[in-house]
């Protein structure tokens, strides 16, 4: 049944699909030649409009074009965007596992890149499992996360969309201040881009928001809007999302005629297409009110609701999505886990080199004082013997992690090691130690030799003085 459901609906979309392939065949043509990365994320984003939303063949169609050529000329942004697109389409046809492992491995490959839009786009993506699924905690803190990435990065579009999704799971959760702070947040941005693609979405949130705090005009005022943007074959999936708000805000206002109405007709709209699983919060809504007054109308809708929540919300769908969830919330641990690394090697680094500039300068300036300043024989020797020892301390200090490694730690391996350098540096230390201070004290005995000579002529050429 579900193939045949597909089947059709692929059919019904094919000429949809040919006009919109035109345009994002010159879009990659002009991806290929950009050598900008952020101009290249810019192109990527600008392919996306109503279809992202509402046709998964098309999600899946350019995400295999897309991966195709990104893969062919090794980039890391058209592949994250690929994957997105990919787990998109698979996310619109109800299969939230295959989905998921797409937006994770975009999200992977979109840490690599250091684009903070671009991650921030392939975190929204994988919100939306969550939100899909109402594991609203989850979702809140991909949106969240999507939210700050995007605010660093360059494109304004991306501002945007986190926000509107935080909008509809702050919604969900009855956190309605947040929900309109953001929601508001994402039309105006969507306003100042001269964006109305992505209006309709952003006034099923604003209208929930209102109807839920008994603003009912306004609440309808939004709905109606979200209605009047959403005509046309190519928005069939918001269509559904708006009658199944306006279901419930009939139902909240205690009209249950009218929460009927809308609810058979969200139904109807997804009935024999691919987002047949949405009919399931409406179809809940016409349960609840037949339960009590006619026994075969609530039969059908609790199995409609079955029927439109086996791809989603089975034990098997469960396990896997807990499974792949906890696999990458590990893969996020780990990656933060490197960076901490990362930093303290830097910071070790840093040390080492100011270690040995501190060293080098110590040498040339004890080499340029011995010469003048210095004159004491003990003192010079003093010095030189921790010239040479701060010399050679630091070349073990930086010998000891290599040989850790090497030795993989090995008390026993680690001890001959050191035995074996100590070995090599103790009588090469003697031997530089006695060279060094030796010259330098014989080259001090010299230099002073020479200026007490000097004092001696300038003494005996300077005429004296003779008293009248």
């Amino acid at each position: 049944m579900k193939k045949t459901i597909l089947l059709f609906y692929f059919i019904a979309t094919v000429q949809v699909v040919s006009a919109q392939k035109s345009n994002v065949d010159s879009i990659l043509q002009k991806v290929a030649v950009e050598k900008d990365e952020n101009k290249r994320f810019d192109l990527f984003i600008s392919m996306v409009g109503t279809e992202i939303n509402n046709d998964p063949k098309w999600c899946i169609e350019t995400g295999l074009k897309v991966l195709n050529q990104a893969q062919r000329d090794n980039d890391n942004i058209g592949q994250a965007m690929a994957y997105s697109f990919l787990g998109q389409g698979y996310r619109l046809l109800g299969n939230p596992i295959k989905a998921l492992d797409y937006h994770h491995k975009a999200t992977a490959i979109a840490e690599k890149t250091n684009n903070q839009s671009l991650l921030a786009s392939a975190e929204n993506q994988t919100g939306h499992i969550y939100r899909d699924r109402e594991e609203y905690d989850k979702a809140a803190k991909i949106y969240l996360s999507s939210t700050a990435h995007a605010d660093k990065g360059h494109n304004e579009k991306m501002k945007a969309w986190a926000p509107s999704n935080l909008g509809a799971v702050y919604l969900a959760t009855n956190n309605l201040d947040s929900s309109l702070m953001y929601s508001q947040r994402a039309y105006e941005i969507f306003t100042r881009l001269k964006i109305v693609s992505n209006n309709p979405y952003v006034f099923i949130n604003l209208g929930g928001v209102h109807s839920k705090m008994g603003n009912t005009p306004v609440a309808m005022g939004y709905f109606n809007m979200a209605l009047n943007r959403s005509a046309g074959p190519s928005n069939i999936r918001y269509r559904n999302l708006i009658c199944t708000a306006l279901a419930e805000h009939f139902q909240r206002n205690n009209q249950p005629d009218s929460c009927a109405f809308y609810a058979r007709k969200a139904i109807e709209t997804v009935s024999n297409t691919a987002f047949f699983y949405l009919s399931s919060k409406p179809a809940k809504l016409l349960s609840d009110i037949y339960e009590k007054i006619n026994c075969d109308s609530t039969l059908k809708y609790a199995k409609l609701i079955k029927t439109a929540n086996d791809s989603l919300s089975s034990n098997k769908t469960n396990q896997q999505i807990l499974l792949m969830t906890f696999e990458e919330d590990l893969r996020q641990q780990e990656l933060v886990t490197e960076k901490i690394k990362q930093q303290q090697q830097r910071k070790q680094n840093i040390q080492y080199a100011l270690l040995a500039l501190g060293i080098i300068t110590f040498v040339i300036a004890f080499l340029l004082l011995s010469r003048k300043l210095i004159t004491n024989t003990k003192l010079i020797q003093f010095l030189g013997v921790v010239a040479l020892l701060l010399v050679f301390e630091f070349l073990n200090l930086l010998l000891h992690p290599f040989l850790e490694r090497t030795t993989h730690h090995s008390p026993a391996l680690m001890l001959m090691a050191l035995v074996c350098i100590a070995a090599l540096l103790v009588p090469l230390h003697h031997k530089l130690e006695h060279w060094a201070t030796t010259k330098l004290v014989e080259k001090n005995k010299q230099i002073r030799l020479a200026e007490a000579k000097k004092t001696i002529q300038e003494l005996e050429t300077k005429p004296h003085d003779n008293s009248e």
